[in-house]
This record gives structure tokens, sequence and C-alpha cells, in this order.
């Protein structure tokens, strides 16, 4: 009554700031469903002029029916309008992530599409093409059943490593491989010998790396890449199969060794800037520096090497793909700053590259809009830190990816009423999980349970939000 100027009697002086808006939350009990309560002030030239009353109604029902006149006629009787104007929203869930097992935790993936359009026709009314269209995408890394588990493996392993440079303590990933990481190494040398001891062969060798033990799909957009140098073939052998800081030692022992005698005289792209690459560099002419594998240097070989790797790999997708260039990727692949930071550039690089791939894989969008939802993630990842939770949005051309929702049922749609005359509006919307938290309105019985439920094979849940207005001037 305080915040009513007309509450003359009440003594208050004038004028009263005005209180935030008030929700009430309800327990659905009443014949309507009521949920929620809400008051909220309405203000001009900091005078208080009268006050909104929300009413939010849910129910759980198979068999609702609604009018779209009926709509606009009681908006119009409730609020003396003539005229009325509509909005409508849908919201298509065109992929969303599904457990494996219990054992494993899923990568949680979901794409949908809103649209939003106006003037509505009717209810449940398909989005025209003329509609306002975005794609919602997040994406959790990790899924072992997508195309680039050999990367986000290695990259777990470059964690580690560089969570133990940090913290004195490494996790390390389980192995890979059935063999010790020392007899992947010899194994590894013994070939690279005799590369080495035949000249013809020396001359016309590709290197290559078999990474069978990715289960990578060569069919499909990531594969391993086929220009790997000496140092990234080492990587791949030591990341799929160190376990330890002695193995670790062990391994760089070996290539040490190997070096010093002169044994092999591997192969190296240009540009890396490891320790390793420059003691390899150094062994062409016959002086290595002494290296003493002690304290965190191991870990930091292993970190440099696995960097160096993973940048040239998402480099050579970004680059083939046309999506950006070496100035666009600068941020994240420069040599510059520590190993950490440089660490979590590479993380965002890799989640980056889960967006798109997901996109391409689920929605095969056209290149211009995977353009610019890469544009879209380099630069919130120029500003945030890294966050699988984050929702990438990017705005589609409803005619683009009209195949995935005009012969789908949406998971959401809703209807909003109202007028350019008054700061008011009727709402019903139409959900396929409930959209109040506090309230257990409904609990699917495992026979209504689908695999991909839409609208009509699951019960509905409708919402109904209406106003009240009250002038007090």
């Amino acid at each position: 009554m305080a915040q009513n100027p007309n509450m003359t009697h009440l003594k208050v002086e004038q004028p009263v700031t005005a209180l935030p808006p008030l929700w009430v939350r309800c327990d659905g009990s009443d014949p309507e469903g009521t949920c929620w309560l809400g008051a909220e002030l309405t203000t001009a030239n900091a005078s208080i002029t009268g006050i909104i009353l929300y009413v939010v109604s849910c129910k759980a029902d198979k068999n609702y029916f609604v009018s779209l006149e009926n709509l606009k006629n009681s908006h119009k009787k409730r609020h003396h309008l003539s005229t009325v104007t509509s909005q409508g929203f849908a919201q298509y869930e065109l992929f969303k992530s599904t457990e494996l097992d219990d054992m494993v935790t899923p990568s949680q993936t979901t794409i949908t599409l809103d649209l939003c359009w106006g003037p509505v026709d009717e209810i449940l009314q398909t989005p025209p093409l003329s509609s306002t269209a975005v794609l919602n995408i997040k994406v959790e890394s990790g899924d072992p059943r997508d195309c680039l588990t050999h990367l986000h493996r290695e990259l777990k392993f470059l964690l580690a490593l560089a969570n133990g440079l940090r913290t004195g303590v490494a996790e390390w990933p389980e192995p890979l491989e059935a063999k010790s990481a020392v007899d992947m190494v010899q194994e590894f040398l013994l070939n690279k010998l005799d590369e080495f001891g035949d000249s013809t062969k020396k001359d016309t060798i590709k290197e290559t790396v078999n990474h069978d033990a990715a289960a990578v799909d060569r069919s499909v957009l990531i594969t391993v890449r086929e220009d790997l140098d000496f140092v990234e073939q080492l990587w791949c052998k030591m990341s799929s199969s160190v376990v330890s800081y002695q193995d670790l030692v062990r391994c760089f022992t070996l290539i040490l060794q190997s070096l010093q005698r002169g044994d092999i005289q591997p192969w190296l792209h240009s540009g890396s800037n490891s320790l390793l690459s420059k003691l390899i560099h150094q062994s062409y002419h016959g002086t290595m520096d002494t290296v003493s594998l002690t304290g965190t240097l191991p870990l930091q070989m292993a970190l440099e090497i696995g960097l160096d790797k993973l940048k040239r790999d998402y480099v050579s997708f970004f680059i083939g793909q046309e999506l950006a260039s070496l100035n666009h990727l600068e941020y994240f692949i420069s040599p510059s700053g520590d190993a950490q930071e440089q660490v979590c550039h590479v993380q965002k690089l890799h989640h980056i590259l889960e967006v798109l791939v997901s996109c391409m894989l689920f929605i095969k969008p056209q290149h211009e809009l995977l353009f610019s939802l890469t544009q879209s993630c380099i630069k919130y990842y120029k500003q945030n830190p890294l966050d699988e939770q984050h929702v990438f949005q990017q705005p589609v051309r409803p005619a683009a990816i009209k195949n995935f929702y005009q012969s789908e049922k949406p998971q959401k749609w809703r209807v909003e009423i109202s007028s350019s005359q008054k700061k008011v509006k009727t709402v019903w919307q139409l959900s396929d999980t409930s959209p109040v938290d506090h309230l257990t309105l409904h609990k699917l019985d495992f026979s209504e349970s689908t695999l991909n439920g839409s609208l009509e094979e699951r019960t509905p849940f409708t919402s109904m939000l209406t106003c009240s207005q009250v002038h007090f001037k």
C-alpha cells in the first residue's frame, strides 16, 4: 500500500523508491495449476504509476485444447483492447547425446534451433521461412563415440603433464597400448634405424603413423595427419602408453642415446621450438648439449612436443577446411607465454573444433555458416576462459535448415499476445518438459518414453501467463 501514492492517509513521504519485482512460488494444487504469482511496479519519471500482477499456471495434460482466437479475445477483454499482435516461438532439438551405459559418463552435446516469427496464424503453426532463426550449440568434449577421440586422448595426456609441472603430481590417463612405453619407443627406434640404414628408403620414405589405438574413422572429418615428423610420432607413442614419470625418463633416455650415437637422423617440421627438436638439429652436426633427465625436465620436454603437435593438428583442420587463417589462430598457437597458458589456449582451440565437428556431423551446414560460427567461437575464446557449458548461438537462414524442422514436432512452442498500447501480455506455451522446477507435475511411465520423444508421443505440459494492470494515476 505504501507504494500507492493515493494512500495519503498512510502519511508516507513521497516520492517512494519502487520495490523490485516480487515473485511467489505456489504449489499448483488449485484447479488452474497456479505455480507462480508475481507483482511488478510501473514507473514514469521516477514516479510509481501502477502495478502489474502476473499469474503463471502449468499442467501436464494430454487432452489440452486451446484456440488462438480465444486467447486473443480473452486478452482483449481483460485489458479493454481493440487490436492485439501475436509473436510465435518454437524450439526444435536437432541433436542430443544419449547415455552409453551406466559405467560411462556421457559428454553432454545438444544442438537446438530457435525460431521467432509474427504474426501467428494458428496454434502449433510451423514457423515460416521468414522467421528469425538461431542455432544453440553446447558441446562437452570427450564423447568416446565421436571422431575426435584420438585428439581428446592426446589433450588429456597433455593436461596430465601440465598438472604434473604445476602441482608435482600427474594423474596419467589409462594406457591405450598393451605394450609398455619403453617397449613402444624401442620398437619405434628400431624401425627408424632400419630406415636410416637403407639409403634408398631413407630418401623416399614418407613419415606416417599408425594410430590404430585411437580407432579413427578415416571416412569422417578428422583424420590423423600423414605428415607427422619424428617428434610427433614419438608423442603419439608416448601419449598412448606412458603411465609414470619413470616411463618418461626411460623413453627420453633411449631417444637421446640413439641421437648421441648417430643411429638416426630424423626428419622434423620447421618451426619447432621444443628442446628435443633443438637437440635433434644439433645431432645433425655431431654435437649435442648434455641434458640431465631429472626434476621437471622430462615433463617439460614431453609438454613441449605435445603442444607443437596438437597446435599443428588444429591448424591443419582450420586451414584445410578454410574456416580460419593463421592470423585468426595466432592467439591460440603463439609460442609466447608460459607453457600453462599455452595449454589453456590449446584447450580452447580443441573445444572450438568439437563445436564445429558436431555441427558438421549432425546438421551438415553450408560453409558460410561454419565460417561464421568459427569466427564467433574464436572471438568468444579470445575474451573468455574455457567453458564447455557455454551455449554458442549462431544466426541461420530458416531455408538453409528447413529439412530439420518442417516435418518435426517442436520440443517447445509458444505464442505471446500483446499490444503496443499497454505493457501487458498473455503467453501460452506447450513443451515436452516441465518449465517449473519446484513442482513435480508429471512423471513419465516407461511405456510413454521414446528414444526421440516429441510433443505427440509424450505427455505435454501446457503453461499460461496472464497479466492484470492496476493504475495508481
